[in-house]
């Protein structure tokens, strides 16, 4: 059986991706605690973060840390956190959530955000993240997880 990501990851359902690599990609949730909410999801479908190799495990962090320094910047926040929990999806993936106080790491607190409030945050995300440098893990089409 095929997860949710997978069929994110594959083309099959769409999604909104600001980064891929050979480990990993990330792209947005469609119910965000804040804008520029998004999800880093190994391709792998590892049940539980504890599942993935440690080298999997440090790269989805090492990505996480990345996106959550363009968040800071594409949305002017004063942190990006960082939450694992897993329990909606049997797929490991790691929340980054641009903070602009504590309540906003609350998954409770999710709702659903409109397309055009998806699109826009994931641009200034992907701007963000091509400024940093990242030129090479922002896929060329925001649609896509393609590599290239």
């Amino acid at each position: 059986m095929s997860t949710v990501f997978e069929k994110i990851i594959s083309g099959e359902w769409s999604g909104r991706f600001v980064w891929a690599d050979d480990l990993c990609v990330a792209f947005a949730t469609i119910k965000p605690t804040s804008p520029g909410h998004v999800l880093v999801v190994p391709r792998c479908p590892y049940e539980a973060w504890t599942d993935a190799p440690s080298d999997v495990a440090a790269h989805l962090m090492k990505v996480a840390r990345a996106i959550g320094l363009a968040q800071k910047t594409a949305f002017g926040v004063p942190r990006a956190g960082l939450a694992i929990a897993g329990f909606e999806v049997p797929h490991t993936h790691l929340h980054v959530i641009p903070l602009r106080d504590e309540t906003d790491i609350l998954l409770s607190k999710a709702t659903p955000a409109s397309d055009n409030e998806l699109d826009a945050a994931m641009t200034c995300l992907r701007e963000a993240l091509l400024a940093a440098g990242h030129g090479a893990h922002v896929p060329p089409s925001m649609g896509s997880a393609a590599l290239s």
